[in-house]
């Protein structure tokens, strides 16, 4: 894809996006369907012109939205941060096209949202590249000791063999993940529900901050914006997207970690971990598995081995037992 940036007419791209971005929130499919027709510079004139109407309501007027979207960019940078945008070449068109495809279908019955209009990042990594082979590592908040250990080794084991982990930047699975990634001196992704500047929950403020040095904080939000139900859900589809496979480490019956799988009818694989059949926070993964849903994996050779478009194992990945 061509970069376009450092001309006029990225800025006013960028800018358009930004805007729309703003709106985004309650008028997804809406907006992407216009800017799919007319670009997103005519999108953004026709909504600030009142050009064009939405059935669903925004909590910002285009003229409100219009001049946060310029303060919104001058946040962002000064918190070492960048706007991404589809016109750029770090936007990850691999990883949304499958997003992309399921659009209208989606839309159509208001499931999932169609592929991001703009992505809010801070970090010092091509997102592109960051998520050329990537996998998701997700779970239970009120994650077990086991799962714990299960997750940080296998944020270690594939972050050191070069495979990005994604996860929400949470505590319990998401946290040990990271940090395991970390500790590995590996690419991990944060996906916020929020603002890529704003930690939810407050108490990971640090782990955020270190993600946003070493890997990337992504959000499709605008910067300063609080986390809301609805959010966590369309976040969701964006852990899966920009893992090849999505590793649920454990999960309840009724978890969010579940909600995240059952998206993935965008050809990924998804893979569980087995845990002791005495352990709530394991029934999930056992469902899932029992389901025929998931492929049961139990180190990171197994996960690796199970991603095809992985091919041959990324180096450093060990290809024996043990996670």
């Amino acid at each position: 894809m061509t970069m376009i940036a450092g001309t006029e007419q990225s800025a006013e791209i960028r800018l358009a996006r930004a805007h729309l971005s703003r709106l985004a929130d309650s008028l997804h499919g809406a907006l992407a369907a216009l800017v799919a027709e007319v670009g997103p510079v005519e999108a953004s004139r026709r909504v600030r012109c009142g050009d064009v109407a939405f059935t669903a309501k925004s909590t910002m007027s285009a003229s409100e939205a219009e001049d946060r979207a310029h303060q919104d960019l001058e946040l962002i940078t000064s918190r070492g941060g960048r706007l991404v945008i589809p016109e750029d070449e770090e936007w990850p068109a691999r990883a949304f096209a499958e997003l992309s495809e399921e659009t209208s279908e989606a839309d159509r019955h208001h499931s999932v949202p169609p592929a991001p209009l703009a992505l809010w990042v801070r970090g010092p990594h091509a997102l592109a590249d960051a998520v050329d082979k990537a996998v998701a590592v997700i779970g239970s908040r009120a994650a077990s000791g086991y799962g714990v250990h299960v997750a940080s080794e296998f944020g270690y084991g594939l972050a050191e063999g070069g495979v990005t982990v994604v996860s929400d930047g949470g505590y319990g699975i998401a946290d040990a993940a990271h940090r395991g990634a970390l500790q590995a001196e590996g690419v991990t992704i944060a996906v916020l529900a929020g603002g890529a500047d704003v930690a939810y929950p407050a108490g990971q403020q640090r782990l955020l901050t270190a993600i946003a040095e070493r890997g990337l904080v992504i959000s499709e939000q605008p910067p300063g914006v609080t986390p809301a139900q609805h959010r966590f859900l369309t976040r969701n589809r964006l852990i899966a997207a920009l893992g090849a496979g999505t590793v649920v480490v454990e999960a309840g019956r009724r978890s969010g970690a579940k909600n995240t799988a059952a998206i993935l009818a965008l050809g990924r694989v998804l893979m569980a971990v087995p845990g002791p059949v005495t352990s709530v926070t394991s029934i999930g993964c056992h469902e899932l598995i029992r389901g025929g849903i998931a492929v049961a994996v139990g180190s990171v050779a197994e996960v690796v081995e199970s991603v095809p478009s992985f091919g041959a194992s990324p180096t450093g990945v060990p290809t024996g037992d043990g996670a």
